[in-house]
């Protein structure tokens, strides 16, 4: 295809360069961060070791490209990285990004000269028993399962063993429930923080269930799943070398044409992290309108005050940490619509779409990562029940007549309700005016404290 010419400072060669030259797009906002390029670095470290183990590299081209490979893990050469995502589909040319720069340094490692090919083969040698379109994959799996053990499941739990810390902390708190927006019959604060952990284990459990999908492996398939030109045992090897390397346990998928034309095991995690994003937007919500007022609003409890608001309004605070948190649970959401249309355009034996599901799978769990540790620090551990506030709207609930029922009947009790309503008054004073009940049952049988059923405080 003609001469390239390469910066001769650069790891990187003429592929790599030819890919700068044709993919100028999202440069600067979309280029591969550290969770790919240290997968990058894994990928072509196991693969060397596994073909070390079937004799099909010598000895000194193992030790070279391993060595080689770790300092790219080790984060020596991000800078020789600069790929975006949106370049061919396969992600090809971020392969070969991968070869030179491995080889290029292999060879420095040896005492030659970078682009001489030699004694160390970017194709031949460092991309040995591999396809880009098995290769990309692998990077995907193990980017993103990296990723979700190591930073997000850690971040959601933090959260998680705060909530449930005040659940137990404020499970006598008696407050108003609310339902469609309207007062209801009570709750303990408590109960309320409870609902809240057991949507973040419902998320924690859903995420569990789908790492497996992205622990297969589509290495040894090479280019349409069939293993051309790889050792009938590389994919074995290699999953093998990876999770002794990663200290995640991969296996070599059973399925080599459905690891490369479709990946439904990035649509399941994408479809895991837009649950954990809804449960998220719920809890910030409900946060924020709990905390709303402070006087005009139903300020039941209070969350740390960390900046100040407005820019003309003095003393003014805002719920900033459930606002950023709920703009996460937005763009996941953006991401996760992104990443399913793209799992669906598998055409025969490739799906062309894997850099920008493996681009969106990871900014949304760094972000989601990101998010719940701030509204952990910043939020959730101030949360605090304004029990003043709380009293004084479960004294006004006009819901409290629900403990009326057993006793005096539904229409009796609404009626009862309509007229403190529509009168403006207590509970106690329509129903004594009503005279269906006495004003000793009444404190026996209105008690906020004995109507919240189960104790669901045991998160």
């Amino acid at each position: 295809m003609g001469a390239v010419e390469v910066p001769a400072d650069r790891l990187w060669g003429a592929q790599t360069q030819r890919s700068l030259h044709f993919f100028p797009i999202g440069v600067g906002r979309f280029r591969w961060e550290r969770p790919v390029i240290r997968a990058f670095g894994i990928v072509k470290k196991c693969a060397a070791l596994a073909n070390g183990e079937l004799n099909e590299l010598s000895a000194e081209k193992v030790r070279l490209i391993v060595a080689a490979a770790q300092e790219v893990i080790d984060g020596h050469w991000d800078d020789e990285f600069p790929l975006v995502v949106f370049q061919t589909g396969s992600g090809t040319q971020s392969n070969m990004n991968a070869n030179e720069v491995i080889a290029n340094r292999a060879i420095q490692l040896a005492g030659g000269e970078p682009g001489s090919k030699n004694p160390v083969h970017p194709n031949d040698d460092v991309n040995h028993c591999q396809s880009s379109n098995d290769v990309f994959p692998a990077v995907m799996h193990v980017a993103t399962a990296s990723m979700v053990t190591d930073a997000l499941i850690p971040s959601v739990r933090g959260l998680r063993d705060t909530l449930a810390g005040k659940s137990r902390e404020y499970s006598d708190v008696v407050m108003v429930g609310r339902t469609h927006l309207q007062d209801a019959t009570p709750v303990t604060l408590g109960q309320v923080m409870s609902g809240w952990v057991a949507q973040l284990d419902l998320c924690l459990s859903g995420i569990h269930r789908v790492l497996p999908d992205v622990c297969e492996l589509a290495t040894g398939g090479t280019a349409v799943g069939t293993g051309l030109n790889a050792h009938p045992q590389f994919g074995e090897k290699i999953a093998a070398q990876i999770s002794h390397c990663t200290g995640h346990l991969f296996v070599s998928a059973p399925n080599k044409f459905a690891a490369l034309s479709a990946h439904d095991g990035m649509v399941n995690v994408s479809a895991a992290l837009r649950t954990l994003a809804g449960a998220l937007m719920k809890i910030a919500n409900d946060v924020r309108w709990y905390a709303s007022g402070p006087r005009a609003g139903i300020g039941e409890i209070t969350i740390p005050e960390n900046e100040p608001g407005s820019s003309i309004m003095p003393g003014k605070i805002n719920p900033t940490q459930c606002e950023a948190l709920s703009m996460v649970a937005v763009q996941v959401f953006g991401n996760d619509h992104a990443v399913a249309f793209a799992g669906s355009q598998g055409n025969f034996q490739l799906n062309v779409y894997k850099p920008v599901m493996l681009h969106n799978v990871l900014e949304s769990v760094r972000l989601l990562s990101d998010a719940c540790r701030a509204f952990d620090e910043h939020c959730a551990r101030g949360i605090a029940p304004a029990n003043g506030r709380i009293r004084e709207h479960l004294d006004n609930s006009l819901m409290l007549v629900t403990a009326l029922n057993p006793h005096i009947g539904y229409e009796k009790s609404a009626e009862i309700a309509l007229r403190a309503h529509r009168d403006g008054c207590s509970l106690r004073a329509a129903a004594l005016a009503l005279g269906y009940v006495s004003e000793s049952d009444f404190a026996a049988w209105v008690r906020p404290e004995d109507m919240l059923g189960w104790d669901a405080a045991r998160p």
